[in-house]
């Protein structure tokens, strides 16, 4: 018998992959890559992880599916609504939902698992959405939970044979102890992002978004951006990223696309390298400048030079250009940023 297992690189999912396979189930691991996940990169908290490594410790087949522009129609209008800040969750376990059944299509499979408990997510891991969320799928009845199989009703595995009823679980609610003890009972020990890794459930990271949206920019290219940095809106047409780190600095500089500007500090100071995307004239390129010396090592003096240059397209690169700016106040500051 074989099944698809959704793999999102955290705990639950490989609970549930790791005791159906302990079943003699036949699995084929598949993820879904948007730009909104934190599980497949870093995080500001350090944390990395890949559902390609989950997949190899659970020595599974792994199928990777880029879903990346169906999800921004969905965020752009979820037919059911955000939960948590701007994260259209029933809406995109109905797309994730959908792939799979499109996978179990493909690869001959007769069900799906997934690593959901019942209770743990307050939008859509309550019952009667995890019901509506198969029914819009496609998968109404062929959709397994182990780990709360055993206060759901049998499913068509269970009641087929395929899968034995009494080897599953009775998890429910949103504690992590249980999960925790049978990980260490199953031999898991690497399990990054076990609360979930999706920046739409982030207020800072919505925020941003809502401006993408409220100002027409809502597209692939400015949500990568988002990832990375400070954000400042100079206007309706243009904004700049300001990166935290060295890390970020990295990212920023290569995210910059032919007409992006990119600014960065006299090599005797210490300060970030920053990304500017929009209509530029002098005034916004000396207030980018002076936004981005805020953040610099002055070590005392009053002014900072910044370098400055606009990514070519068809047209030769633009020389680099030079501004001895001073910091801007941080009540302009603030007011700027997003």
């Amino acid at each position: 018998m074989k099944a698809i297992a959704l793999i999102s690189g955290g705990l639950d999912s490989s609970l549930a992959a790791k005791l159906i396979k302990g079943l003699g189930v036949e699995l084929i691991a598949l993820n879904t890559v948007t730009p909104f996940c934190l599980c497949n990169h870093h995080s500001s908290s350090g944390c990395f992880h890949t559902t390609h490594q989950t997949a190899k410790n659970l020595g599974l087949k792994l199928v990777t599916i880029d879903v990346s522009g169906e999800i921004l129609k969905i965020v752009e209008r979820p037919k059911h609504g955000y939960g948590s800040n701007m994260n259209p969750c029933i809406d995109c376990r109905i797309l994730l939902f959908k792939k799979a059944k499109e996978a179990m299509d493909k690869e001959r499979a007769s069900f799906v698992i997934t690593g959901e408990v019942v209770g743990q997510r307050p939008m859509s891991q309550k019952l009667n959405t995890m019901l509506l969320i198969e029914r819009e799928a496609g998968l109404e009845d062929l959709v397994l939970r182990p780990l709360s199989a055993k206060i759901l009703k049998p499913t068509l595995p269970e009641r087929e044979g395929w899968v034995r009823r009494d080897k599953l679980l009775s998890f429910s609610g949103r504690g992590r102890s249980q999960q925790i003890a049978l990980a260490k009972e199953l031999g898991i020990n690497d399990y990054p992002c076990p609360s979930g890794g999706c920046l739409l459930t982030d207020p800072q990271y919505s925020k941003r978004l809502r401006d993408l949206l409220d100002h027409g920019e809502f597209n692939l290219s400015n949500v990568r951006m988002l990832r990375w940095g400070r954000h400042f809106r100079l206007n309706a047409q243009t904004k700049i990223a300001i990166g935290r780190n060295e890390s970020e600095n990295n990212q920023l500089a290569s995210l910059a696309e032919p007409g992006d500007y990119v600014f960065i500090p006299d090599s005797k100071v210490a300060g970030p390298t920053s990304l500017g995307r929009g209509v530029f004239n002098e005034e916004l390129l000396r207030l980018s400048c002076r936004i981005i010396s805020r953040y610099c090592d002055l070590n005392g003096k009053t002014s900072v030079d910044i370098t400055y240059s606009q990514k070519a397209g068809t047209q030769p690169q633009s020389q680099a250009l030079n501004l001895s700016v001073s910091p801007l106040g941080p009540e302009e500051l603030i007011n700027l940023r997003i």
